[in-house]
């Protein structure tokens, strides 16, 4: 139904192959950002669900540069399956908090290779502001280029409980001005965080009013070493079963329009650390459940967008 495919979402992975006649890989990449949720700028202690790896998933870490790591990322990618074009993602911690000028030197050092075609940057809505947007805009005139936010949810009362740090007023903000810029914009969405139903669909709602370019959808989990691995083993919090989450997410795409391109859905590379839920682990079992769900509905993403 979407991109020459029979999923019933607008899969990100089958887009870009749509766009660039060819898979698209992504290199994750750490280039020894920090972030100022964990540094004590903000507050202390970081978001309850962060376990100190900044979010990054790669074998590799920032001991190599970042021009190495991509260099590195495409050989492997190469040999392994044949790739010929990727997408520079700055995935580790808050990839805009630093001075503009070191940032254009290490984005620019991940465009180093002809076949790379793309760049994402994931950070906070509080760390841009104009002279930043700029320099992405900038490279987005010769460049794919996308700047991810953690959103979370649009409700503050759950901003202020996961100790996010900032308000939905702040992603607001953000959000017209990197639009301005002409840059993509994913929005990274968590379910099960103690919400409602209603709330949760409130948060999809707003983001098909915003026509956001992108949606990234997780699942609460804990992690070791986190403070809501402390909450669940006191057994202050409980987790989304994977039913639950199934359907919140097929009800999540329907309030979403057509032209959203869908990043993620479900959770991975998180065993070693996985405390709760342990369903989370099985990706591509949750994946297969989505699109059973959403044909058993006989639906789709977009099917309820402005109602």
């Amino acid at each position: 139904m979407f991109n020459n495919t029979d999923k019933r979402y607008n899969q990100f992975s089958a887009f870009l192959k749509n766009k660039f006649n060819a898979k698209v890989y992504k290199i994750t990449l750490d280039a020894g950002f920090s972030c100022p949720n964990r540094d004590g700028t903000i507050s202390t202690g970081g978001c309850i669900f962060c376990d100190g790896s900044g979010s990054f998933s790669q074998a590799h870490s920032n001991k190599l540069s970042v021009e190495n790591q991509i260099l590195t990322g495409i050989d492997t990618l190469s040999k392994r399956f044949k790739a010929e074009k990727f997408m520079a993602y700055f995935q580790a911690y808050t990839n805009t908090y630093k001075p503009v000028d070191e940032l254009e030197r290490i984005y620019q050092s991940a465009l180093c290779h002809k076949d790379v075609v793309g760049i994402s940057i994931g950070t906070r809505p509080d760390c841009v502001d104009d002279e930043k947007l700029k320099l992405i805009g900038n490279i987005s005139k010769d460049y794919y280029t996308w700047i991810e936010y953690g959103l979370q949810t649009i409700h503050n009362k759950t901003l202020k409980k996961i100790n996010r740090g900032e308000d939905f007023e702040t992603f607001l903000r953000a959000y017209e001005k990197t639009k301005k810029e002409g840059i993509n914009v994913c929005a990274h969405v968590i379910l099960g965080l103690w919400e409602t139903h209603d709330e949760m669909m409130a948060t999809a709602q707003k983001l098909a009013e915003l026509k956001v370019d992108g949606v990234k959808i997780h699942m609460l989990c804990a992690l070791e070493n986190t403070k809501l691995a402390k909450m669940y083993e006191a057994g202050e919090v409980d987790f989304m079963s994977e039913e639950e989450y199934i359907q919140t997410v097929c009800d999540f795409l329907e309030y979403l329009p057509k032209e959203t391109t869908i990043h993620r859905l479900a959770g991975n590379g998180l065993k070693k650390e996985l405390i709760a839920p342990r369903w989370i682990g099985k990706k591509l079992d949750c994946l297969n459940k989505i699109d059973k769900e959403l044909l058993r509905r006989n639906s789709f993403q977009s099917a309820k967008f402005g109602l």
